[in-house]
């Protein structure tokens, strides 16, 4: 692909293919769209070895690059995550089918019967990086939605994606379903990312999932809406009247579990009369644990620790890396979370029910916990399902986006004869 005109052409051709899909969607049964996602899962499970064969191609390309390990990982699969894609897609199937819900009904005097439906939104164009199963969530969750589906994955992810996106595809087949229903962007050239973001008439909604930088130019240069999932800057702040041992147990699980998703938490905030009742336990625990912890204050003292900067408040670092200050009451780690955070997960550890309450009152982010690691923030742990991201922006969906926020909705209203005065 030599020139934005190529990029262009590709995008109109596959965006027309998927209006096409689109219709065709639009009125197909749940069981059709259940047999192919089931289909799917069958396929994704058979095709084990094709599929880490192709991963094993990408984490050879993204080694040369010099990612990160924790980008690394993103990228790994194995038999346990295939399973789990797999697994996934079963779970997407069994799901109520969102699409001809009755939101509302209600009759008018003029004797009109009107009824708000869910419907799909159209044609979705997800653009995301790195993790290969994100192919598998989205083109699920776009189906089960009635809506066709474009995928632009990561470069790194390129040969893992299309294996995945060939199970997708053969479960389309199998269900007698137009296999334009779920496509790929089949090249690296990001060219076509921008003609993604220009693709209106053809792209409904596009679906940014990665760093600030991709999610930061797709809202700068979309001239399609976009639904939002921008960086995961979560915060978890340990209240003066936190349990220890819980605080212990989740600030750990919260950063060390997995440090490459957007729910790792990546700032900890700690009271200062729960430091002085406590002392330096839950940055010893951090440290142990092999993680970088970048200390403000006082915390800067604590031996191991390292002096932090002001850019590291605010950063999401998907990696071991955590940056750490104290604060003085709720307030103070209310006021850091909205200079510093991204909307997306914090948490607060607290016996205090009223100070839990003013947490939740008056922070805005799309996810907020209680005594609970961050790392459940994502559609799975919720009970709905997979989910494309998390979305941090208010219109439309926010939080998880599963099948359900991938839906509008229009008015039906009926009449026998009726004419307006």
């Amino acid at each position: 692909m030599n020139d934005n005109r190529d990029a262009d052409a590709l995008i109109a051709d596959m965006g027309a293919q998927a209006r096409e899909a689109a219709a065709v969607l639009a009125e197909t049964g749940a069981e059709r769209k259940h047999a192919a996602l089931i289909g799917a899962a069958h396929a994704m499970q058979a095709a084990e070895g094709r599929i880490l064969d192709a991963n094993a191609e990408d984490l050879v390309y993204a080694e040369e690059k010099g990612l990160s390990p924790a980008m690394i990982d993103r990228l790994t699969l194995d038999s346990t995550r295939i399973r789990a894609i797999a697994d996934g897609l079963r779970a997407i199937a069994e799901q109520a089918d969102p699409v001809g819900r009755v939101l509302a009904e209600w009759d008018r005097p003029n004797g009109l019967h009107i009824q708000r439906v869910a419907t799909p939104l159209g044609v979705i164009g997800v653009i995301y990086e790195s993790r290969p199963n994100v192919t598998a969530d989205a083109a699920a969750l776009a189906l089960k939605a009635g809506n066709a589906v474009i995928l632009r994955g990561g470069s790194d992810s390129l040969n893992s994606s299309a294996a995945i996106h060939a199970c997708m595809v053969q479960g389309l087949r199998e269900a007698g379903l137009p296999e334009t229903a779920i496509q790929m962007v089949p090249t690296r050239d990001r060219a076509v990312v921008d003609a993604m973001l220009r693709a209106q008439g053809l792209i409904d909604v596009i679906i940014p999932r990665g760093g600030k930088g991709l999610v930061g130019r797709v809202q700068a240069e979309a001239r399609v809406p976009v639904f939002s999932h921008l960086e995961g800057v979560c915060h978890i702040y340990a209240d003066r009247d936190a349990d220890l041992e819980k605080a212990r147990r989740v600030m750990l699980n919260a950063k060390t579990r997995r440090t490459g998703i957007c729910g790792a938490a990546e700032t900890l905030l700690i009271d200062w009369q729960f430091y002085t009742k406590h002392g330096p336990v839950l940055i010893e625990d951090l440290l142990k644990a092999g993680v970088e912890v970048r200390a403000e204050g006082e915390l800067a003292r604590i031996p191991g620790t390292t002096p932090a900067h002001p850019e590291d408040f605010g950063c999401e670092f998907l990696d071991m890396i955590i940056a750490a200050r104290l604060v003085d009451g709720v307030d103070e780690a209310i006021a850091h979370i909205r200079r510093h955070g991204s909307g997306h997960t914090e948490a607060i550890l607290t016996e205090n029910d009223a100070t839990a309450e003013r947490f939740f009152k008056r922070l805005d982010s799309a996810i907020l916990m209680r005594n609970a690691s961050t790392q459940f923030a994502d559609g799975g742990e919720f009970g709905m399902g997979g989910e494309i991201g998390i979305a941090t922006g208010k219109m439309h969906a926010r939080g998880p986006v599963g099948a359900e926020q991938l839906t509008s909705f229009k008015y039906l209203v009926t009449g026998d004869g009726t004419t307006r005065v």
